[in-house]
């Protein structure tokens, strides 16, 4: 994903997601962007949380065909699913780490074990907390 692009013509932006799934035929002649989503997910660090959860994500929802955005933490066990209903209003799941986590835009099921396996805490309150884990390199919007 290092080099694949969101494109969100509605803001005039491109983004790095960190994982984006898109099922859009209108994508597969694309090569270096992805336009129509419909999951994007954003493992967020102490520099980006901010910006991740706010302005770009503003920017992610004015992408027609994006269901879901995930914000996954990187020093305790959390993870938020904001998913889009029906009625165009977005819907938040706040996940605890006993609960399997669910993308329903893919139909794809993950435990908390899974998603944050040989991620090493660097500290016993982060081990025992339950929401963070490792280290990720930046995103970068343009």
């Amino acid at each position: 994903m290092t080099d694949m692009k969101a494109q969100v013509d509605a803001a005039n932006r491109f983004f790095y997601p960190d994982v984006m799934v898109t099922c859009d035929d209108r994508d597969r002649e694309l090569n270096t962007f992805k336009k129509y989503p419909c999951l994007i997910v954003e493992v967020l660090s102490k520099k980006t949380e901010g910006f991740d959860r706010g302005d770009k994500f503003a920017d992610y929802r004015k992408l027609k065909t994006l269901q879901e955005y995930v914000v996954i933490d990187q020093t305790k066990k959390r993870a938020d699913c904001f998913q889009r209903q029906s009625d165009g209003v977005w819907r938040v799941k706040f996940y605890t780490p006993d609960e399997e986590i669910q993308f329903q835009s893919i139909d794809f099921r993950i435990s908390f074990d899974a998603l944050y396996e040989d991620v090493v805490f660097t500290d016993t309150e982060n081990r025992e907390s339950p929401n963070r884990a490792g280290e990720k390199s930046e995103g970068r919007s343009t």
